[in-house]
Order: structure tokens, then sequence, then C-alpha cells
């Protein structure tokens, strides 16, 4: 390898996503994991990350990503996203698409000695019913 820098490193950097959460909790344990789906996979269950938010991005295929508050979308490769943490439940990420595999690599926070990821339960996804938010119309969500 040569010792020499690539005087066009400053150029290298590309941002893909900027955001300001609501909060790191101090200490934070952070954990970076890539999730590979088959073709047509509905994905994780309704969960949430309590402690602390979590920053992602696509690297194959397409997801069909749905937060508590917010439509559905799609997040397709090459394109970032993230969750606030906290209360707020994840009801989506699965492949949207039949014909091809998604991947995509997440960046999770949390307190120390706390699960980076909780599911939720059909009693309170029923309680919490009035919090989701149907897709627009006209969207490919």
């Amino acid at each position: 390898m040569s010792k020499q820098y690539d005087p066009a490193w400053e150029h290298a950097l590309t941002v893909v996503q900027e955001v300001q959460p609501p909060s790191i909790p101090a200490g934070a344990h952070a954990m970076t994991v890539v999730i590979d789906y088959p073709p047509g996979s509905a994905g994780a269950p309704p969960h949430r990350h309590p402690s602390g938010p979590a920053f992602g991005y696509m690297l194959e295929g397409e997801m069909l990503f749905e937060l508590e508050g917010e439509p559905p979308r799609v997040i397709r490769a090459g394109e970032a996203f993230w969750e606030p943490g906290g209360d707020v439940i994840h009801y989506s990420d699965g492949n949207n698409r039949d014909d091809t595999r998604c991947r995509f690599t997440v960046t999770m926070l949390c307190v120390p000695g706390q699960p980076m990821l909780v599911l939720v339960d059909e009693e309170e996804l029923a309680a919490r019913a009035y919090l989701r938010v149907a897709a627009e119309s006209g969207t490919s969500a």
C-alpha cells in the first residue's frame, strides 16, 4: 500500500443523511448490523428501539419502511433512514420486492444493559392504532 494520500480525499465523501436525533444516551452502547431479507419477506414484527435512535442505509433492493406517526414509504438502495427510538413503533422493515433480496445496515444506540430492540404486542398495537398513518394515495408504498 502506498504511503501517499489521495489528493482527492476531500471529494470522496457524500452526505446521505443529516438528522438531529432527540437524544443519545450518556455512555451509549452502539451496534451496527446488516439485515438481509429474501424476496417478498415481511421483515421483523412491529418493534421499537426503547433507549436510543437507529440510523440505517439501504445497500440493495427496496424496503417498505413505516414508523408510527408517518405514512409508509419505500427506501431504495443508496438511501438513508433513521428512527428516533424511545416510544415510537417501527411497524415495517419488509422487503418491498418479490424478485430480489433487500439488504440494509443499521446502527442502533442504547443505554448500556438495555435491549436494542423490543417487540410490540398485539394489545399495544390495538391501543395505539390511532397513531398509525395510512399510505398516501398515489404512492408506491
